[in-house]
Order: structure tokens, then sequence, then C-alpha cells
């Protein structure tokens, strides 16, 4: 079963226990600083989590819209690699460390951050 998590609010701390999956998201895109220059830029990643909050293997971008030319689209996807993997671990709360593990999920990073 696959998750689909697409957030653009702000706020939440990775150091709280996160109970949904918007929690997850909110979180992350915390933890999101786009490049300066990327001007009206996307890109969706697709990974999965252990129960522990680190991920199953390294995220894979399944969407790219970026402004510029290869160089600035492989920083701006580094740029959200970078902002997932700086926020991990996560701390899930019991109920969602039980069911998370292994179901892929996508996180859409956009710049400018909104």
């Amino acid at each position: 079963m696959a998750g689909a998590v697409f957030i653009a609010a702000i706020g939440q701390s990775n150091a709280a226990s996160l109970n949904t999956m918007n929690d997850v998201g909110t979180a992350i895109q915390a933890c999101w600083t786009p490049p300066a220059d990327a001007g009206n830029s996307t890109v969706t990643l697709s990974f999965s989590f252990k129960r522990d909050g680190t991920l199953i293997g390294p995220p894979k971008p399944t969407a790219i819209k970026v402004a510029g030319d290869e160089k600035a689209r492989q920083a701006f996807v580094d740029a959200a690699t970078a902002a997932l993997r700086n926020c991990l671990p996560l701390s899930f709360s019991p109920a969602l460390a039980k069911g998370i593990a292994g179901n892929v999920f996508t996180l859409q990073f956009k710049s400018p951050k909104q």
C-alpha cells in the first residue's frame, strides 16, 4: 500500500513524536530550504521509512520540474534529498511506526517555499 504526502505547511519540529503522515510531511518541509536561484521549481521524492525513523535506501526523484540547465536541476534535487536526510531520524508515535515500515511515500519540494 502506498501513501502520498503533499504538504506545504511548516512549523512542526522533528523532535516531537509524529502521529500522522501529515505530521511527517510538515516536519520534513520544515527542513527544506530551496536553492536561492531555483525560480519556480519542484521535485517529488519517493522514499520508505524504517520504524526507527530512518530511510530504507536512498530517496528517488519521481517528478522533476526545474528551471535552468542540468547543473541547476541536479542542485535542486540534491537540496531536496539533503533536506529529507537532514531531518532524520524522525520520531514516530508507536501507532505510526507500527504501520509505516516499508510503505512508499512521496513528498513534493517546491521553490519558492510556500
